[in-house]
């Protein structure tokens, strides 16, 4: 009579995900986080396993999600350019992207997928900076709606160009401008900006969850 050992199911870890990496180098790798760096363009991309229960408030009340992160980032100086929920290979998660006030000029841009679960959470990250001449794309969308009259001047500075994008009372942190939005990527392909936005989106097309994910619990608020 022979006994049949059951095959150990596999363990979760940083390595359920797969995500693209561009080819480029690994900077750090431990069982929580991997890096990987493009230092031509000041960009890097990021995988990260959390083995606690995520600390999202909700993945199903949108303005709730949004309130949060809104007061969370401008709280440190910076803002939001987008918070939205979708699914992901039939998995409700997050998509941010934040701006935050470099200490000498510039904006650093970071763009994230949460993935999250009852028990832990998957997040990819994107980030570009800006290095070098900065401001080259705002100050160029500014003069089209200078132009225009869709933005103008009063005692306070500039009118209708900046402005939190889901909530135009809040005023607090480093404002979402209309140069910031999508449309104008192609224009301007390697700011970093558009550098997150277009990576974040390849790893939504390209990311890869392993079959023992399949068998967590669901994340419920």
């Amino acid at each position: 009579m022979f006994t049949f050992l059951k095959r150990k199911k596999p363990e979760v870890t940083i390595n359920s995900i797969s995500i693209p990496t561009f080819g480029w180098e690994i900077v750090e790798q431990n069982d929580a986080q991997i890096v990987w760096v493009n230092p031509e363009q000041s960009a890097l991309i990021s995988l990260y396993f959390f083995n606690i229960p995520p600390d999202l408030p909700t993945v199903k009340n949108i303005d709730e999600l949004r309130n949060f992160h809104r007061h969370s980032v401008s709280a440190s100086g910076g803002g939001i350019v987008e918070v939205s929920i979708f699914n992901l290979h039939n998995i409700p998660s997050v998509k941010t992207i934040f701006k935050i006030p470099q200490p000498e000029q510039g904006m650093s841009y970071l763009a994230s997928i949460t993935i999250p679960f009852e028990n832990c959470s998957f997040v990819i990250k994107t980030q570009a900076v800006e290095v070098g001449t900065t401001g080259m794309r705002d100050n160029l969308v500014l003069n089209r709606f200078l132009q225009n009259g869709e933005v103008t001047f009063d005692d306070n500075g500039l009118k209708n160009w900046f402005e939190d994008p889901y909530d135009p009372s809040f005023k607090e942190g480093a404002l979402m401008n209309k140069s910031e939005t999508e449309e104008y990527d192609n224009d301007f392909p390697h700011h970093p900006l558009s550098i997150v936005r277009s990576m974040i989106k390849k790893a939504i097309e390209e990311v890869i969850l392993k079959d023992e994910l399949k068998r967590l619990t669901a994340f419920s608020k």
